[in-house]
This record gives structure tokens, sequence and C-alpha cells, in this order.
């Protein structure tokens, strides 16, 4: 009567270990991933080695080359990575906006001149995978991915704003106001001293209003 007790003890004990063992890879591989952003940060895409991103994360070279294909992959998985959180902080600040469509959409403009997405060592990193974009084709899909994402959320929130806008006038639109933010948050992130994060979130607010207007 003991024995199917003491084999499912086992199994648990294996698939406890096995879920230790999944988050430990999962916990090493995002390590390496922030390692590889700071690297990018402070300098740029020719002085991110291997021994440079493995002396950040506190790892061997033999770690870093365990979970990715070298650094090329590393960077590829990097980009992705600080898409995915850029896209979470813009979801958050849409869903913490309530349930006013322009509320909605104002709150995703502005998202981007506040924390986490106004980082300084952020427009580093992008500037690298941007430098990037023309020669790795990788990397230019993912490129294309993220802000392909990010239009496609401006579109949804402009529809549910204006639902008189037609699918072609929220296109149009939505890849606007992606320029604006992006022009104002690369100014922004270089030199604050020509306006506040605060006054460009009035322009875009201002922008928007615009285009639902008309």
């Amino acid at each position: 009567m003991t024995m199917p007790v003491e084999r499912e003890v086992s199994v648990g004990q294996t698939r406890e270990r096995a879920r230790f063992v999944r988050e430990t890879a999962d916990v090493r591989r995002q390590a390496l991933i922030e390692a590889t952003a700071r690297c990018l940060a402070e300098r740029g895409v020719g002085g991110t080695s291997v021994r440079a991103i493995c002396a950040h994360a506190g790892v061997s070279s033999g770690l870093l080359t365990h979970y990715f294909d070298g650094v090329d992959a590393l960077i590829l998985a990097t980009y992705a990575d600080v898409g995915t959180r850029v896209s979470a902080a813009l979801d958050a600040a849409v869903e913490a906006a309530g349930g006013d469509p322009r509320d909605r959409l104002r709150a995703c403009l502005q998202a981007n001149f506040a924390p986490p997405v106004l980082d300084p060592d952020l427009l580093a990193t992008w500037i690298a995978f941007w430098s990037l974009v023309k020669s790795d084709p990788a990397i230019a899909a993912v490129h294309a991915a993220v802000y392909g994402g990010v239009r496609s959320q401006l579109e949804a929130l402009l529809a549910a704003a204006a639902p008189a806008m037609t699918p072609a006038q929220t296109r149009v639109a939505a890849i606007s106001l992606t320029a604006l933010v992006d022009g104002l948050w690369l100014e922004l992130c270089l030199d604050r001293t020509t306006f506040t994060p605060q006054e460009a979130q009035a322009m875009v607010a201002d922008a928007m209003e615009r285009v639902l207007g008309a």
C-alpha cells in the first residue's frame, strides 16, 4: 500500500526539480539580457562583447554560450525584451486610465514621457539597436514587430476614440502620432533643457485632439 505513495513523492520531487531548473535557466537568461542592455547603453554595439557582457552579469563566458549562440543572438533577444517591457509599460498606462477611449489614447501617448519609458539609458540602447536595423535582417524583423505592435495599439485606441474614422485614417493618424512621440522622446532624452516631459505630454495630447477633431 505504501508503494504508490512513494512513487508519487518521487514524481513530485522530480517535477519540483525540473521546475527549479527551468526557473534558474530563465533567471540566468534574463540576467544576461539585462547585462547586454547595460553594455549597449554604456559601450554601444562595438564595445558589447562576450567578455563585457559576462563581466556585467558576473558569469563565465561559457554560461553565455550555453544559453545563446553568441553576442548577436543575445543582442536580438535583448531588443525583443526591451520592446516587450516598453509595451508592458504602455499597456499598464492604458489600463490605469479607465474606460473612456480618449483617456486611454491620451494615457498611451503620454506614458512615453514618464518612467520607465523615458530613460536616457534606454535611448542609448535603442540607438545601438537602430544602428543594426539596416545591416542585420533579424534585428530588422524585431524592429518591424516592435513598431508594428505600437502602431497597431494606437490604431485600435484611435478607432475606439473616433469610431467615424476609417481604417485608412486611423492608420495614417497612428503613424503621425508615433512619429511625433518618437521625435519628442528622442530630443527629450538627448537634452532636457529645451522642453520638459510635461510639455511633451501636453504636445502629444494637443496633437491627439487635433487628429480626433479632424
